[in-house]
């Protein structure tokens, strides 16, 4: 998959493709589902695939401070992408320049004179250009002008739920990690770099690893989890997660400490993954180490019936 940053990156002689916008945060059922009919449609047509997203998330450019927590990280973003067989990944840069461009002037410019787009396949609920104003029906009247065609992607329900970023962010700020997979296909991840902590695990006899991870990253609600440990070119760990400000030791910064299970290694420094599997229990305080550890010692059982 080639990577562009920019529309302008698209080589001179560029021909026809099949396009679909949009900010794709978490890669949900939803958005493969856009994509893959994207990357279909473009198979089909002879032509190639591209997928034009934005960065950084147009909320906190529009509205500086209201930036929703982030599903996917740029990087796993465009794994995720690629997996699904796209072409072209284009990152668009977000500025405010760039929300001021006209709808009119938001097609010409990026699917007309750089992308040369034969189709376009959008959401039933896609907006684009300056203050949103542009919807499906304006993209299929610009597209009968500039010609190109356009193709809705209805949106992807089981239940009566409508899968969307949205609802994924309120199942993952709930702790309800199992429903954030069903709508994601595969388990909510967090990332971050392993810092040093108080060590008060090791003391205890669980040695954690100590979660910094990226100040918008969708951290699932305090409590206990079950999940699995990736690290890069290592085979998954089970472990057992505690988010939250560690009550029993007063604690007030609120954290991510991953307990790896039959793991002996040092983990310090390293960029990690967890992929969250079970939500075990709430967060609680305890009067005394005593019941602490062999609360500790059941999490760590129920997390390996849990992952398996």
């Amino acid at each position: 998959m080639q990577r562009w940053r920019g529309y302008e990156a698209a080589p001179g002689g560029w021909g026809r493709s099949v396009v679909t916008i949009g900010v794709f945060d978490g890669v949900h059922k939803g958005h493969q589902a856009t994509i893959g009919h994207a990357v279909a449609r473009a198979r089909e047509l002879g032509v190639k695939s591209v997928v034009v997203t934005f960065d950084p998330h147009p909320a906190e450019v529009v509205r500086p401070g209201s930036h929703p927590a982030v599903l996917t990280e740029p990087a796993r973003k465009a794994e995720l992408i690629e997996a699904l067989g796209v072409d072209v990944l284009c990152v668009v840069p977000f500025t405010q320049e760039f929300s001021r461009l006209p709808a009119e002037a938001f097609v010409h410019d990026i699917l007309v004179e750089h992308l040369h787009a034969a189709l376009v396949v959008v959401g039933d609920n896609f907006r684009f250009g300056h203050k949103a104003a542009g919807d499906v029906a304006l993209l299929e009247r610009l597209g009968r002008t500039f010609g190109f065609g356009v193709e809705g992607a209805p949106l992807v329900a089981e239940a009566g739920t409508v899968f969307s970023s949205t609802y994924i962010r309120s199942c993952v700020d709930a702790g309800d990690v199992v429903a954030a997979a069903a709508a994601l296909g595969r388990p909510h991840r967090v990332e971050g770099v392993v810092v040093r902590g108080d060590q008060r695990g090791r003391e205890l006899g669980y040695p954690t690893a100590n979660l910094l991870t990226h100040r918008y990253a969708a951290v699932p609600a305090d409590g206990v989890y079950a999940a699995r440990l990736v690290r890069r070119g290592g085979e998954p760990l089970t472990a057992a997660v505690s988010i939250g400000t560690n009550p029993t030791f007063s604690g007030r910064e609120r954290r991510v400490e991953a307990y790896a299970l039959d793991f002996t290694g040092d983990l310090y420094g390293e960029r990690l993954a967890l992929d969250f599997v079970a939500h075990l229990r709430e967060q609680r305080t305890y009067d005394a180490i005593e019941p602490l550890v062999a609360q500790i010692a059941e999490d760590v059982e129920r997390t390996r019936r849990a992952v398996g």
